[in-house]
């Protein structure tokens, strides 16, 4: 008889492989010997990552950042900040190929190649002076990390936000990383004026976590729309990805660029003009950017030359069921774009979440959406002086509906007082998620309920010029949103957060609008809120000694 006898430091080895991240534990006094784990348990994450793009490079434009971190049960230490990322090429980062080896020494789907060119374009920047901050932690130029520069909004306490702000038309895109008590809900908000010119309005965007596949539909390579998708690389290794674009008769054809095997330096970032990607100008596109390798964080500048523009952040996992919470009440028109993932067509109910009831605009109750295309609806009159949320579910009950992806392009004001922002579908707030940078009376808390009663609680964190939090709770009812400004903090001056948090009941789907005046303009930005992903399943294990052998 054969036996294999594993030394104790294999069998940590083995238990390690198997728990992932769990934490091995003794066994409990008069447990069973096949109880050896339990159901996970939910800890605080201990490190986050984020992502903000590069602002504008308008003359005219002001930034302003907001980093936060809710209060936590305390622990190590800790920090976070943000640090900017340089600026690569796109036709050097875009895949060259091989023919007829004309393109040798360029970089490749794996990243590399020859880099001294890029090289000393970093030495030159790195070598430039740079302009001074606005406030403490203001943004640096490109190649300001290679230099050393104090970083970007550090945190120095949970609770507590903190601001910077820039005008320099060369601001950088910023990478960063939070740890410890800061890292759970680190939330970090980038909001640009653009005073005139094309995409004139508020731009806002919260900065996200890197991913390996991203959906924006609602994007345009339309003749008076200059769309840009931002890529950023917030990691030490080259990042490749490629870029979909899906109009109304499925995926699209390639243009001048390509779309193909973009190489994302370490710690860098890519913009990439979308209209280079189409043979001809499509006014509703669906963009899927999907990572070959490593991972990215991604937005789409929107610019119209008539209609202002924002950041179009990507929407949730494709779903079912869709939710797209806070269009305005006197929101002018709301254009509806759905893209349906697969081959499967989706055939959905539209509905509306309003203060009282869910109801069904009249002339658009259904919409049909071919698989693997993009279908865009102008739902006219939908709000009619009533904030609102879309609600998009399957026609037919069944498990084997298509999952879809979508957005609404809201638009305010009349004539050439229009301004734009973009509402994607998202994730529902499971146990928290906050919106920094709230001003003075600018903000506007949209909260969805679209199956069941919730409770919620929201808090305004202390100002960036000190107070302290107050907190409010209230009940969304079944089928409506309830909008209302959200609670400001007591005595405090300055910038502030915003918490959401579901104590019980159904699902909350959230967002936060950002309202100011612009030379008569009703510029606004919205972004939503989906859960912040501050805690982690982590399973629990004890011990097990049969793994000590082979068993035979």
């Amino acid at each position: 008889m054969n036996r294999t006898i594993l030394s104790f430091g294999g069998a940590v080895v083995a238990l390690a492989a198997v728990t992932g991240v769990a934490a091995l534990t003794p066994a409990d006094e008069g447990s069973q010997g096949a109880e050896t784990a339990s159901e996970a348990a939910h800890k605080p994450v201990e490190r986050s990552t984020l992502v903000c793009p590069q602002p504008s490079s308008s003359d005219v434009a002001e930034t302003s950042y907001t980093a936060f971190t809710p209060k936590g049960p305390g622990g190590k230490k800790g920090g976070a900040e943000l640090h900017p990322a340089e600026l690569a090429d796109p036709e050097d980062s875009a895949d060259p190929g091989t023919e007829d080896g004309k393109k040798d020494g360029k970089k490749g789907k794996d990243g590399k190649g020859d880099k001294g060119d890029k090289d000393s374009k970093k030495d030159d920047k790195a070598g430039k002076g740079e302009k001074a901050d606005k406030e403490k932690g203001g943004s640096p130029k490109q190649g300001a990390a290679a230099s050393g520069q104090k970083p970007v909004v550090p945190l120095t306490s949970p609770g507590a936000p903190v601001t910077a702000g820039t005008d320099d038309p060369e601001a950088p895109a910023l990478v960063g990383t939070a740890d410890g008590p800061f890292a759970p809900g680190w939330t970090v908000q980038q909001t640009t004026s653009i005073g005139a010119g094309a995409g004139r309005g508020l731009h806002g965007a919260s900065c996200t976590a890197p991913d390996t596949s991203l959906w924006f539909p609602g994007a345009s390579t339309a003749a008076d729309r200059q769309d840009y998708a931002h890529l950023t690389n917030p990691d030490s290794t080259s990042a490749v990805v490629d870029l979909e674009l899906y109009g109304k008769n499925g995926k699209e054809k390639g243009g001048a660029g390509t779309g193909e095997g973009v190489t994302i330096p370490p710690r860098s970032t890519v913009p990439v003009l979308l209209s280079t990607l189409t043979a001809k100008p499509v006014t509703n596109v669906t963009l899927h950017v999907t990572a070959r390798t490593g991972r990215v964080g991604a937005q789409v500048q929107a610019s119209d030359t008539k209609l202002g523009g924002d950041w179009l952040a990507p929407a949730g996992d494709p779903n079912p069921t869709a939710v797209l919470p806070g269009i305005p009440k006197d929101a002018t028109s709301v254009r509806l774009v759905v893209f349906a993932r697969g081959g499967k067509d989706a055939d959905l109910k539209v509905r509306l979440a309003g203060a009282s009831s869910l109801i069904s605009p009249a002339g658009y109750e259904t919409l049909h959406v071919k698989g693997g295309m993009t279908t865009a609806v102008d739902l006219k009159e939908l709000t009619k002086g009533e904030a609102g949320s879309l609600v998009l579910s399957p026609a037919e009950d069944g498990s084997d509906a298509a999952p879809v992806a979508a957005a609404v392009r809201v638009t305010r004001g009349k004539g050439a007082k229009q301004e734009t922002a973009f509402i994607p579908s998202t994730a529902p707030v499971g146990k928290r998620a906050t919106a920094a940078g709230n001003g003075s009376g600018d903000a506007t808390l949209a909260l969805t309920a679209p199956e069941k009663d919730a409770r919620v609680r929201v808090t305004a964190s202390a100002g960036s010029g000190g107070g302290s939090a107050k907190s409010t709770t209230l009940t969304v009812k079944a089928h409506t949103t309830k909008s209302l400004a959200p609670p400001r903090p007591q005595g405090g001056k300055g910038t502030y957060a915003v918490t959401v948090e579901r104590l019980s009941g159904g699902q909350v789907h959230a967002s936060r609008m950002l309202t100011r005046k612009q030379d008569g303009v009703p510029a606004f930005t919205v972004q939503t809120l989906p859960d912040d992903g501050s805690t982690v399943a982590v399973p629990r294990s004890s011990q097990d000694l049969s793994v000590l052998n082979d068993g035979k």
